[in-house]
């Protein structure tokens, strides 16, 4: 999978943007950065191994300077979907390949919508407040996780967990549990203890409040829940905090399963949710309030999300549904300083909105080898779906003979219908889907196996 560096605009460096430079610089891609406000320009270009241009990023001289002419990917995530739409349908024109627009009005997205992101023959819209929801809803439903992704096509996932002094398997090295824990296949590919994030190896040993990362066929995530000694919460009663677009999707896919409250301190858009909503209780409060939460039953909830736009919101929220003993509790994270934290003060899981929009425009543009590609909240480092082609050097001798880069470890391989985990004697073959982690580091020589 040779691949010459890109040429890749994006424009706005807000939380979204700043992410997927950041990510792309990591692969010494060409950046240019376009942004508006300031601040936000001044804080990329200090901060971003990239060109950074302070400007309007649906100026076409503005776009010219920043060599629209010969881009490769045109990616527009600023905050208003009408610059993102006039600056995607502008690197059209200037025949970019890939163009990325993120919108945050749906109606843009429906398709009889007179006017519609698909229409102006857009290659991928990114819609995050959906990518939120589907995130949330995953987590509510393996409730002993702090984190679910999946690849090949669902038969593999990679789950977070977060140890407590009472993980029976504690200071053992992990080469011992690999031997005492065969009842079903797994390997564990990252464990971050504070804030700090590395490749385990097998004399590597799991100390409490340590949150690891573990990949394995998807069906026996159940196993793995039971063998860190905790167990999915049975979930009946659910409260959401935050009425808006992700707060609405999330209550839209749960309530048919779930008994749902949804707690939105603006009158209109409460009166909107009741109507939207068949089956949602819609309450008008506000969520920080611990009368109000006790008055609407919240020592009754099974799982407690906060999803408002504000995070200092979410974040006191979830501290008092903790403290009220709610079993399991999920955040939206929009500030990505913040997520290094919240593991540490007892929030269960958090959704981070920039690295679930990042992720899906990573795997877009890896496309080829590459099928799959997503970023974790709070680690830095990268899982990687793959697929080798014949003569890859990946394929031509057994794992233990081929020197793999030490900051990356394969974690599971998908044959035809069979999951396994490599070990030293396995051999990959053309075809296999591979998934694997790698720090930043180690990506460019990752792929270099995969050539």
């Amino acid at each position: 999978m040779k691949r010459s560096n890109l040429h890749i605009i994006i424009i706005g460096a807000g939380d979204i943007g700043f992410t997927l430079a950041k990510m792309l610089s990591y692969e010494q891609h060409d950046i240019v950065i376009i942004e508006k406000d300031a601040d936000k320009f001044q804080h990329a270009a200090e901060n971003l191994d990239a060109q950074v241009m302070h400007g309007d990023g649906s100026s076409f001289k503005l776009l010219e300077k920043a060599g629209i002419a010969h881009a490769d990917m045109v990616a527009a995530v600023t905050s208003v979907d009408e610059v993102n739409m006039l600056c995607a349908i502008t690197a059209r024109q200037y025949n970019v390949p890939k163009t990325i627009a993120r919108v945050k009005n749906k109606e843009y997205l429906s398709e009889d919508a007179p006017i519609n992101a698909q229409k102006f023959g857009i290659d991928l819209i990114i819609h995050p407040e959906s990518e939120i929801a589907r995130g949330a809803v995953s987590l509510l439903r393996q409730s002993a996780a702090t984190d679910i992704i999946e690849f090949a096509g669902g038969r593999i996932a990679l789950v977070g967990v977060q140890l407590d002094k009472n993980t029976p398997f504690l200071n053992k090295p992990l080469a011992e549990l690999g031997k005492e824990y065969q009842h079903f296949p797994f390997r564990t590919i990252a464990l971050q203890r504070k804030d700090y994030t590395k490749i385990p190896r097998g004399d590597d040993v799991y100390l409490a409040n340590d949150r690891i990362f573990v990949i394995l066929p998807k069906e026996n995530i159940p196993d793995l829940i039971k063998t860190v000694g905790k167990e999915n919460t049975k979930i009946e009663n659910v409260m959401i905090l935050g009425g808006g677009q992700t707060g609405y999707l999330v209550a839209r896919e749960l309530e048919n399963q779930y008994n749902v409250k949804v707690i939105e301190s603006q009158a209109e858009k409460s009166a909107d949710l009741a109507e939207r909503l068949r089956k949602t209780l819609v309450i008008k409060g506000d969520g920080r309030d611990i009368n109000l939460l006790a008055l609407e039953g919240i020592i009754d909830m099974d799982a407690f999300i906060a999803v408002t736009g504000d995070d200092e919101t979410n974040i006191i929220s979830c501290l008092m549904a903790k403290h009220l003993e709610v079993p399991k509790i999920i955040s939206l994270i929009n500030k990505p300083d913040y997520t290094a934290i919240i593991p540490t003060i007892g929030i269960d899981a958090y959704i981070s909105k920039q690295l679930l929009t990042v992720n899906s425009i990573l795997k877009f543009i890896r496309r080829g080898q590459v099928v799959s590609v997503a970023s974790i909240p709070g680690i830095s480092a990268e899982a990687i779906e793959m697929i080798p082609n014949d003569g890859s050097k990946i394929t031509r001798q057994p794992l233990r003979k081929l020197h793999f880069p030490k900051n990356a470890i394969l974690g599971a391989v998908m044959r035809g219908d069979e999951v396994f985990i490599p070990v030293g004697d396995s051999q990959i073959e053309a075809g296999d889907k591979v998934v694997l982690f790698a720090l930043p580091s180690a990506i460019h020589e990752v792929e270099k196996f995969f050539n």
